[in-house]
């Protein structure tokens, strides 16, 4: 049977169990499975394929990423956290919403991860918001929203997944992050101080009560300190990161601020560990699905679509992939599109020759998009159940905010000069500068 028949009846058959409620993963592995049975392709080389994707060293870091979001969140650190944020921009036109954001840009620098942010804030502020009078359909929209910045700033996951699979720098893409990530919570910020609802505005707090509560959020705020320091240092890898992260929670953040929750550490290990197992499952499904893209070509199929349309245009080919993507990410989760389509990406950021961590930040921000949008929309579906309303009430909340993300990608594609420049200025390297062999500085790629 030829390629692209085989290669339809794959995705046919992924997408009708994934429209009948069969988990990822398993929708995955059926389509494999039509797919070696159909072509000359071996069941044990699909298992084979399956070990592979979750045989990567680099990905250890997300386990501990997300053991160092379930203390934060088991251990009722994050209220701290939650008091600075109200302290900042309590005062401000939107109220809880605005700290909404301001909180989700400081603990997604701990987590790393969308559905962790979505799960805290749901739990911290959606209750007070409710109370204070916002609409559930707004309180879930924002949260949502706010959730995705997650998945650029550093540590995100999905920019681990992204570098260890596409043999990118991920403190490269860390640094890249930093930019758009910053980007769309001042936008969300901006929309809630106009259009959003005023909710009760608290009195300005002196700048006593702002040192307070800075002092008091010192110990968990050292977390970001530590992973970015010690990742742009080069004491330490990502994965190395997430493991002094963890032991300074357990060894000086917990004893500190809730001595009680010592006893309650080694089920915390147990559900991280029950956590991680559902995106690794669903990588190594994904490594199989998208090896079998890359051996029946289609990921030369597409490719050369989109370059018959684009050409050698960076901007043209980024676009487009940005489209592809936002379909697709509508319908899948971010860590298995990435593996699927990563001969893709290859494929067109040589052909277009474009820097890869750009790439990979313009394909990361269109994936966080795709959390919130229609069909599938993973953190805006939590979001809703967290705080009781339909998942329709809160699309049509969530719809004017899809203008931040807008200018956030078009953004992001069009001035890259921004985009790169932090990490052009602290690990050149990672974004393919190379030393002057004037013996100072380096010369990067333009």
């Amino acid at each position: 049977m030829s390629a692209p028949i085989v290669l339809a009846l794959m995705s046919i058959c992924f997408l009708s169990f994934g429209y009948l409620g069969v988990p990822v993963p398993f929708s995955l592995m059926a389509g494999v499975f039509i797919g070696a049975i159909l072509s000359d392709v071996s069941l044990a080389a699909i298992i084979q394929k399956i070990f592979d994707g979750v045989d990567s060293e680099a990905l250890l870091a997300i386990p501990f990423f997300l053991l160092v979001g379930e203390l934060m969140s088991s251990a009722n650190v994050v209220v701290r956290i939650a008091n600075l944020s109200v302290s900042l921009v309590g005062h401000i036109r939107g109220g809880l919403s605005q700290v909404v954001v301001v909180f989700s840009m400081f603990f997604s620098e701990m987590s790393g991860s969308t559905t962790a942010d979505v799960a805290v804030m749901s739990r911290a502020l959606g209750g007070p918001m409710k109370r204070e009078g916002y609409e559930p359909a707004f309180i879930a929209a924002i949260i949502a929203s706010a959730s995705t910045i997650a998945a650029l700033v550093p540590p995100s996951i999905t920019a681990v997944v992204y570098g260890a699979v596409g043999n990118v720098s991920i403190a490269g893409l860390f640094m890249a992050g930093v930019v758009p990530g910053l980007m769309i919570g001042f936008g969300l910020m901006i929309y809630c101080y106009f259009f959003g609802p005023s909710g009760l505005r608290k009195p300005r707090a002196p700048l006593r009560q702002i040192v307070f509560a800075a002092g008091d959020a010192a110990l968990p705020l050292m977390i970001p300190v530590i992973l970015l320091g010690g990742i742009l240092t080069g004491w330490f890898t990502p994965t190395e990161a997430g493991v002094v992260a963890v032991a300074w929670i357990i060894l000086v953040v917990i004893p500190a601020l809730n001595r009680g929750h010592l006893r309650k550490i080694p089920y915390d290990f147990c559900l991280a560990g029950l956590i991680f197992s559902l995106p690794l499952i669903t990588i190594g499904a994904a490594n199989a699905f998208g090896w079998m893209l890359a051996y029946l070509r289609g990921a030369s199929y597409i490719a050369d679509m989109i370059t018959s349309i684009a050409g050698n245009d960076p901007h043209l080919i980024m676009l487009l992939m940005v489209l592809l993507f936002t379909v697709v990410g509508d319908f899948i989760e971010p860590v298995p599109t990435i593996i699927i389509f990563m001969p893709l990406v290859n494929t067109l950021t040589e052909a277009g020759d474009i820097n890869g961590v750009h790439m990979g930040v313009v394909l990361i921000a269109t994936l966080a998009f795709g959390l919130i949008t229609p069909p599938y929309g993973l953190v805006l579906l939590m979001a809703s159940k967290f705080v009781g309303v339909s998942f329709a009430k809160a699309l049509r909340a969530a719809l004017p905010i899809y203008v931040v993300f807008f200018a956030t990608i078009a953004f992001a594609i069009y001035f890259p000069n921004v985009v790169l420049w932090l990490p052009q200025h602290v690990l050149p390297e990672s974004v393919g500068c190379f030393k002057s062999p004037a013996g100072t500085g380096y010369i990067c790629p333009k």
